[in-house]
């Protein structure tokens, strides 16, 4: 069984297999679509291939769509030689769902890959092609949030971005560019419309992708590569809009158990690949079942029929809600809370976390307790439905590997958003902040985690984190089995409301976490009493 073309032709084997094919000529419908593209995506990765694609897969295989994606890649050009062109553009989606079984199907709705080379003539011109044509409709990113920074931490211009600026359209290279460069390219063909839509898993996303393709195209004009008529037409939301969106499903790197199976089952060349740009990717793709996805309704130029495929299309104000509802009370800082605990407690796995009394109980009373009196609540979703969810069903599901490490990356980035949100909404609405408990030890244990140091004495490697040598200089001199060590290192991380958006002793915690943090350091088993004590 082999993941191509023919090799679906072999449809007994497939279906013997317990593995769904297109129900739809995906030959005839590659032909088709690049006849005349509708929907062109940037960032060809994990979360596009089985989300995105597997959207574009429904509305097809139902006939509410005609035509499918178009694939660009913009970063590792190896995905399109390694992972699309071997296998036909097809993919091979595996589902995880939390009883041990596995949904898995053929996608065949990503129909042609190219890579964003300015500097290939066959690539280039195909897609300033396709960005010419008027009945493309949406042009969608998933490039992942550091792919919209034009700018360090000085507020220069990146080297590389500083080298498209002086080298103009016609030599793009990095990913806001290179879309600068092809609206550029549709601009001259006829000022025809569009819709250009980040599926990024950032705040604020649609802003983020105009004000980094806006930018590009001002540098070009000062140089003189661009008219002034083109940034007219990038603003004007009836020609180009920028929606904003929520996207949420956990797509972990692909599993050596779910190779495994598709191997036993027949399926060929099944192996995971490491590219150049250390992309670890499959010719399949896993992820949890659970799946969301919120879009502003601003198609100019029209849309494919996403609301038919669970979509929920909305206006502006409800997609913020719907994200703020997701980062700040009903996922993201219950996945903080595990993940710093995990690493102290010496998990490996975000799943066998939630076989734990104690932080299933942590977990519970971030969200549906502590959370609830000030979440906002977009009316599209249920916040204490989303969060139940989230506790009982997506993490919990044993056949997830995704782990507290992972989880960990850049907390110093995340907490002002994840907990500093309540906490100031609790400020709000109380004067304070004192009656949260649960938050409070989150906070207290991701500054126990600072110190590498896991429950039981062991030493273990931080996570990648800006902050991390600010953060552990710090903490210098505290020692876990000696309190008297500690003599106020905290206060200075704590009080700074650049880290978590409101200082933590203005609003009434500041002294607890630190009580919290002084008994999470008394010894070893230090970490676990502590959280028995306060969430008995």
């Amino acid at each position: 069984m082999k993941l191509t073309l023919a090799g679906i032709k072999e449809k007994a084997a497939w279906e013997a297999a317990g593995i769904k094919l297109p129900t739809y000529d995906v030959e005839q419908l590659a032909a088709e679509t690049k006849k005349a593209p509708v929907w062109v995506h940037f960032g060809a990765g994990n979360i596009f291939r089985i989300f995105i694609g597997w959207i574009a897969d429904k509305l097809i295989s139902e006939g509410e769509l005609a035509k499918g994606i178009t694939c660009v890649e913009t970063f590792d050009f190896d995905v399109v030689d390694k992972i699309y062109k071997p296998y036909d553009n097809l993919v091979l989606a595996v589902t995880l769902k939390a009883d041990g079984s596995t949904d898995q199907a053929v996608l065949g709705s990503l129909t042609e890959a190219i890579k964003a080379q300015s500097n290939v003539e066959s690539e280039w011109k195909r897609l300033k092609e396709i960005f010419a044509d008027p009945g493309l409709q949406m042009a969608s990113f998933t490039i992942t949030e550091k792919g919209y920074a034009l700018r360090g931490a000085e507020g220069e211009f990146f080297p590389f971005v500083q080298a498209d600026i002086d080298n103009g359209p016609d030599k793009a290279g990095s990913a806001m560019s290179v879309a600068c460069s092809l609206l550029f390219e549709r601009y001259k063909a006829g000022k025809y419309p569009l819709s250009v839509v980040s599926m990024d898993n950032c705040s604020h996303n649609g802003e983020k992708l105009q004000q980094g393709i806006v930018t590009m195209a001002k540098e070009w004009e000062k140089k003189g590569f661009v008219d002034t008529g083109f940034t007219a037409y990038l603003t004007n939301e009836a020609q180009v809009a920028f929606p904003w969106s929520m996207i949420d499903k956990i797509t972990p790197r692909p599993a050596d158990s779910v190779c495994a199976e598709l191997k036993k089952a027949g399926v060929e060349d099944m192996d995971p690949v490491i590219t150049s740009k250390r992309t670890y990717i499959a010719p399949f793709v896993n992820a949890e079942g659970p799946q969301y996805l919120v879009i502003e309704d601003k198609f100019p130029n029209g849309r494919p029929a996403l609301e038919k495929a669970g979509i929920y299309m909305t206006d502006r104000d409800t997609v913020n809600k719907v994200e703020r509802m997701k980062v700040t009370t009903c996922l993201n800082p219950l996945h903080t809370a595990l993940a710093v605990y995990g690493c102290v407690l010496g998990y490996d796995l975000i799943a066998n976390e939630m076989k734990d009394t104690e932080l299933k109980k942590l977990v519970h009373q971030i969200g549906l307790i502590e959370g609830m009196p000030v979440v906002t609540d977009p009316g599209i979703l249920s916040p204490k439905d989303f969060v139940d969810e989230v506790i009982h069903v997506r993490f919990p599901n044993p056949f997830m590997p995704d782990t507290p490490q992972r989880i960990a990356t850049d907390t110093s980035q995340k907490v002002g958003i994840r907990y500093g949100e309540t906490i100031k909404s609790y400020v709000a609405k109380y004067g304070d902040a004192k009656r949260l408990t649960a938050i409070p030890l989150a906070l207290a244990g991701w500054c126990r985690y600072l110190l590498g140091v896991q429950d039981d004495g062991a030493k273990f490697e931080l996570s990648a984190d800006p902050m991390i040598p600010e953060l552990t200089k710090a903490l210098e001199g505290i020692e876990v089995g000696r309190p008297e060590t500690y003599s106020g290192q905290l206060k200075g991380i704590l009080s700074n409301a650049n880290v978590f958006g409101i200082d933590l002793y203005e609003a009434g915690i500041g002294d607890k976490i630190e009580t919290m943090f002084l008994e999470e350091i008394a010894g070893v088993g230090a970490v676990r009493e502590t959280l028995k004590k306060y969430l008995a």
